[in-house]
């Protein structure tokens, strides 16, 4: 099967992630060299959820991330627009709901927190999709983005590029269920804005005093910003 094309037509993506589905979480700890974790961890730090407050996670896949997210107390909806990830996540104790990032199924004002993990790349409107994420969320409700970015020191991103284009898609052949999926996700990486341009997107969407801290060399970074 092709792999999905930059253009992320949604129907495409969603069948891509659906192929990918059945061996998507040990692929991403393989390739990250389990640093996936930290990651889940630290978004849910950044989010600082508090028992009794409703969070989204958009593009939650097979709910590894909702579950985290649950540790705090909150009460956690995972919201994905590909059937075979919701899937996986079945009994993993998360509500789970299909859904559209630009046409999301939830009233105005639904949610005191939202998030979404490595998924916003993969939207086609990522303006749009940060709109539609600020109209769910209660006024001065926050937004965590935890998304691949660009290293800060210029040695380490030629290495890192390096990795993305060569090492990622062969170790992905080795594990992954879909291998040529990964092709896709290292090209959207290298294509995806660096941390200021993605904050000025946050802030044309509508979020205040966005702001961003760099993980693992700004291989990812989070985004916060105040609804």
């Amino acid at each position: 099967m092709p792999r999905a094309s930059l253009d992320k037509k949604p129907h495409e993506v969603a069948a891509m992630f659906d192929r990918v589905a059945k061996r998507y979480d040990v692929t991403n700890t393989v390739l990250s060299f389990a640093q996936d974790r930290r990651w889940r961890r630290l978004t849910r730090d950044a989010l600082d959820l508090a028992p009794g407050d409703r969070c989204l996670d958009l593009a939650a896949g097979t709910a590894v991330s909702s579950v985290e997210l649950a540790k705090s107390g909150a009460e956690v909806v995972a919201c994905d627009f590909s059937l075979g990830m919701l899937r996986e996540g079945i009994g993993r104790g998360v509500p789970l709901v299909a859904g559209d990032a630009l046409h999301l199924p939830f009233a105005d004002g639904s949610f005191d927190a939202v998030t979404i993990s490595f998924g916003l790349r993969n939207v086609s409107d990522t303006v749009g999709a940060l709109r539609e994420l600020a109209r769910v969320t209660k006024p001065g409700g926050r937004l965590v983005v935890c998304e691949f970015s660009h290293p800060t020191r210029p040695a380490f991103r030629t290495v890192y590029t390096e990795y993305l284009m060569r090492a990622l898609p062969e170790v992905a052949r080795r594990v992954s269920s879909n291998p040529e999926a990964y092709v896709y996700l290292a090209e959207s990486i290298r294509a995806w804005p660096d941390q200021s341009a993605l904050a000025g997107l946050v802030t044309e969407a509508g979020w205040r005093k966005a702001a961003w801290r760099n993980l693992t060399g700004g291989i990812v970074t989070l985004h916060r910003a105040i609804r």
